[in-house]
C-alpha cells in the first residue's frame, strides 16, 4: 500500500515548496518603508488603511491638542519699530462713564508688513571721446564689478539665486515673481546667466569643504538618484560635524568614496548596509557605523515572512533591538559607565541571538551579516559623538529629493555644478544656524569685486 502513495507524497512536497515560495514572493511584494530601505514616498502608491480606533477612543481633532504648550513670539524692540499708532478711548465702551488712565499699563499689538521691492536702476554713462593725436575714438571702461554682473546688480542676483536654490522655483516662476512683484521683465536666458555667475561665486567655498572631507573624524553618508537628460546619476550627501557637502557622480559605487575621501581616510563613517560602503570598508580598512534604523526595517521584514522559524527568529531579534533602544532612550538618567555597560550587554545578547538562526535562506543571510559585520552595528558605543542611526544624512538629503521632484533634475555639467554648490551652501548654513541669503549676498559681492570667496566655516558667519 505504501508504494502507490509515494508519488502523491512527492507531489504534496512539491506543492508545499511551491506554496512556500509564493508566500515569500508575496511578502517581498509587500515591502514598504517600514520593513525595507524603500523610501517613504513609495508608500503613496499603495497607502495602508488605518486600523479602526479602539472602542471608546475618539478621533483626535485637528489643531493644538489639550495640554499643548503655547508658543509666543517675542516683541520687537523700540529700535525695530517704524511707527507707533495709539488707540484711545474718550469714554467707557460699556456704560459711557468717565475714564482715567490705569497707571502706565498699555496693551501692545505689533503688526508686521513688508514693502514692495523697489527697483534701483543705475545708468553707467561712458561719453565717447575723440583723440586728435591718434585720430581714434575712445571711452572710459566700466568698473569690473559692473561688467561681471551684467544686467543684474548684487541684490537682484542674490534674490534670483535664493529663489532658484532655496525655494525650488523654476525660471518661469522667477520671471513671474519679478514681473508681478518687482515690475521687472527679464528673459529666461538672462536668469540662466545669473545662476551661472552665482555658481562661479560659490566655487571656492565649495572647494574648501571638498578638500576638508578626508580630514573629518566622523561622516554620515547617504545617496539618492539624480536625473540628467534621461540618464540616472547619483547625488552623494556627506555630512560632517560642521558642514554638509553634496557631490553628483555617475556612479553609486565605492569608486566615488575613493575619489572623494581617498585611501588614507581615517575617520568613522555612518551609513546603511549598501554594498559600496562595505567595499570601501574592505579596501580602506575604515571604521563604519551601520545604521540601526535600517537594521530594524530588515528585521521587521523577517517577522512578516510566512515560515514560522524565520518569523520567530525575526521576533527575537526585534526584541533585542527594542532592549538596545530602550537603553539609548534612558541615557540622560544614567551615568556614562552604566550606559556603556548596558549597551555592551545588549550588544553581546544580540550577537548571540543572531547566531541561532534557523536553516532558512533569509535567516541565514541575517546570521552571516552579523557574523561578518555585526561589530559595525555597535561602533557608536566606543566612538563619542557617533549616532547609532544614519538619520543625520537622511535628513540632510531630504531637501535634495524634494528639489529633484520639483525641478526634474539637470541638463548638463553647468547645472550639476550649480546644484552641488547651492545644496552644500543651504545645508551647511542650516546646520550652522546662519542666513543662507546673507552668505549668498557676500559671495556674490566678493565675486563681482574680484575678491576671494567667503568661507562657510568663517567665524563671521557663525550664529550669535
Amino acid at each position: 500500500m505504501s508504494e502507490p502513495n509515494e508519488p502523491n507524497c512527492a507531489s504534496c512536497a512539491a506543492k508545499d515548496a511551491e506554496i512556500a515560495k509564493l508566500r515569500e514572493q508575496l511578502a517581498a511584494a509587500r515591502k514598504d518603508s517600514t520593513n525595507s530601505s524603500k523610501p517613504p514616498s513609495s508608500d503613496i502608491v499603495k497607502p495602508e488603511t488605518r486600523p479602526p480606533l479602539p472602542e471608546g477612543q475618539e478621533k483626535r481633532k485637528i489643531g493644538a491638542q489639550p495640554g499643548h504648550k503655547a508658543n509666543f513670539r517675542d516683541l520687537f524692540d523700540d529700535l525695530q519699530i517704524n511707527q507707533v499708532v495709539p488707540h484711545t478711548l474718550s469714554d467707557c465702551p460699556h456704560c459711557g462713564g468717565e475714564l482715567r488712565r490705569n497707571g502706565d499699563r498699555v496693551h501692545l499689538f505689533q503688526q508686521v508688513d513688508v514693502a514692495l521691492p523697489n527697483l534701483t536702476v543705475t545708468e553707467h554713462q561712458c561719453p565717447d571721446y575723440w583723440c586728435e593725436a591718434c585720430r581714434r575714438s575712445c571711452k572710459a571702461e566700466l568698473p569690473e564689478a559692473v561688467k561681471r554682473g551684467g544686467m543684474a546688480g548684487p541684490m537682484l542676483t542674490t534674490l534670483v539665486a535664493y529663489l532658484k536654490g532655496c525655494c525650488h522655483a523654476s525660471f518661469s516662476t522667477i520671471r513671474l515673481f519679478l514681473r508681478d512683484v518687482c515690475g521687472l521683465k527679464i528673459a529666461r536666458g538672462t536668469l540662466a546667466k545669473i545662476i551661472d555667475r552665482v555658481s562661479s561665486s560659490l566655487a571656492d567655498s565649495y572647494g574648501e569643504l571638498e578638500r576638508l572631507l578626508p580630514e573629518q573624524r566622523r561622516l554620515n553618508i547617504d545617496e539618492t538618484g539624480h536625473k540628467e537628460n534621461g540618464d540616472l546619476l547619483w547625488t552623494w550627501c556627506l555630512k560632517a560635524d560642521l558642514f554638509t557637502l553634496f557631490k553628483i557622480a555617475p556612479s553609486r559605487g565605492s569608486a566615488v568614496l575613493l575619489d572623494v575621501l581617498g585611501r588614507e581616510f581615517d575617520g568613522v563613517i555612518g551609513c546603511d548596509y549598501f554594498s559600496a560602503y562595505r567595499k570601501f570598508m574592505r579596501l580602506v580598512g575604515v571604521e563604519v557605523q551601520f545604521c540601526l534604523a535600517h537594521l530594524i526595517r530588515d528585521v521587521k521584514f523577517l517577522c512578516e515572512l510566512p515560515d514560522r522559524p524565520t518569523m520567530a527568529y525575526g521576533i527575537v531579534l526585534k526584541q533585542e533591538l527594542k532592549k538596545l533602544f530602550g537603553v539609548i532612550h534612558r541615557r540622560e538618567g544614567m551615568s556614562e559607565a552604566a550606559f556603556c555597560r548596558e549597551l555592551k550587554a545588549c550588544k553581546a545578547s544580540m550577537m548571540e541571538v543572531a547566531k541561532q538562526a534557523p536553516a532558512t535562506p533569509p535567516a541565514q543571510a541575517m546570521a552571516k551579516r552579523f557574523a561578518k559585520h555585526g561589530e559595525s552595528y555597535f561602533t557608536f558605543i566606543t566612538t563619542p559623538g557617533m549616532e547609532p542611526t544614519n538619520n543625520a544624512a537622511e535628513r540632510a538629503i531630504r531637501f535634495v529629493v524634494l528639489d529633484r521632484h520639483v525641478t526634474q533634475g539637470t541638463r548638463g555639467e553647468t547645472g550639476r555644478r550649480w546644484c552641488e554648490r547651492i545644496w552644500t551652501v543651504l545645508a551647511t548654513c542650516r546646520q550652522r544656524g546662519i542666513s543662507a541669503f546673507a552668505f549668498l549676498r557676500e559671495a556674490v559681492e566678493n565675486w563681482l569685486d574680484g575678491k576671494e570667496s567667503p568661507s562657510l566655516l568663517d567665524g563671521a558667519f557663525a550664529p550669535a
